[in-house]
């Protein structure tokens, strides 16, 4: 059975009753309403629920630890709410989990302590963005996401998140929005074979760890909006299946490597506003991407861009100046021209008549007048 209720105008509190009812209800949808105060604290041992959706309320409080009885949850979307609590390590009892949504809310604090004691088999679509997450990124977490990293979405055949209640079958994944390739997209179907990881705006430190690479199947990484230092992983070029990498507004330093190159699919690249350096690497996808995909990064030099690399100076200003002294020779040259010519004239009329006496007169003129002062 399913409760769907959702996209309405409901207001007030969600009942305890739902708690009580998981244990009979295969999905909960409650998104896009009014509700206000906690979620219900009560979800039964026996609980059934594959989906839960409870996302774009007013929710506060924090997520129930008495979810980790949902053993067959395979998404939970509590996103754009108001809740304020540190990651739920309760996820480590959800091996069926595919999809994770926290976006907007007050989440704080570590992920790396997250402690997974079962593999994370199936976990292929993690959005935590705009939260109040910190510290250095969850290297022992993505080390357990297997179905992106070991390529087991591969081995079964692609699948839509459906599931048939009472007979009817229900796509549990209808409407879910993410950002990807930098703009908000609803998906009216989710396959199990599409993979993203959204952690940006938050409060993450630290480098980018090279593991990153061993996720050969994911097609977003948006790590944009923390606070990142050191250099960007070569290993990333090893994401042969990736659209689109945002990595733009941290403190990332050294030159882009060139083995990005590699990624063939990439339609999306923003590295603005960090502190790389040095030449652009050329070719392949690069040739695609715009300015604005390096904004802000003042030591990056080639094109798109317009500074040139081995030289401070940008093209249009090296233009300008060699425009100057082109135009600066080209006056002495039409001066000195005009010059030859009056003189070669002048001495044909001497010449010719002997005595210029408009010439004489001339000058007497011009000698009486500063007689005169």
């Amino acid at each position: 059975m399913g409760l769907i209720l959702s996209e309405n105008n409901l207001d007030g509190t969600i009942l305890e009753c739902i708690g009580n009812l998981s244990s009979s209800l295969s999905v909960v949808d409650l998104r896009n309403n009014n509700f206000r105060g906690q979620i219900p604290e009560n979800f039964a041992k026996g609980c059934m629920l594959k989906s839960l959706r409870i996302n774009n309320n007013e929710l506060e409080g924090s997520l129930p630890q008495s979810l980790g009885n949902c053993k067959d949850l395979k998404l939970l979307n509590v996103g754009n709410n108001n809740l304020n609590d540190t990651f739920p390590n309760w996820l480590r009892n959800l091996d069926q989990l595919q999809v994770l949504i926290l976006r907007w809310n007050r989440f704080y604090g570590q992920v790396d302590s997250f402690d997974v004691t079962v593999s994370l088999n199936h976990l292929h679509v993690i959005d935590l963005s705009h939260n109040n997450f910190s510290g250095n990124l969850p290297t022992h977490f993505f080390e357990h996401l297997h179905a992106i990293r070991e390529g087991y979405g591969k081995k079964v055949e692609p699948e839509y998140m459906v599931d048939a209640i009472g007979g009817i079958t229900t796509n549990y994944a209808l409407g879910l929005s993410f950002t990807t390739k930098g703009l908000e997209t609803k998906f009216e179907s989710l396959l199990s074979i599409w993979t993203m990881i959204d952690l940006s705006s938050n409060q993450f430190s630290g480098e980018i760890p090279k593991m990153l690479g061993e996720l050969h199947l994911l097609i977003i990484l948006n790590l944009s909006h923390n606070c990142l230092i050191g250099p960007i992983p070569s290993s990333l070029g090893d994401l042969s299946e990736l659209e689109s990498l945002d990595l733009s507004s941290n403190k990332l330093e050294g030159k882009i490597p060139t083995e990005l190159k590699n990624l063939g699919f990439l339609e999306i690249l923003n590295l603005s506003q960090n502190n790389l350096k040095g030449p652009i690497p050329q070719g392949k996808q690069f040739d695609t991407f715009t300015n604005d995909s390096y904004l802000g990064n003042l030591d990056l030099c080639g094109l798109p861009l317009s500074k040139r690399c081995g030289t401070d100076e940008e093209t249009p200003a090296k233009f300008d100046r060699d425009g100057d002294e082109l135009n600066w020779k080209f006056s002495i040259l039409m001066g000195y021209g005009s010059g030859l010519v009056l003189g070669i004239s002048m001495a044909y009329i001497v010449f010719t008549t002997g005595k210029p006496w408009w010439l004489t007169r001339i000058v007497e003129r011009v000698r009486q007048r500063f007689a005169e002062r």
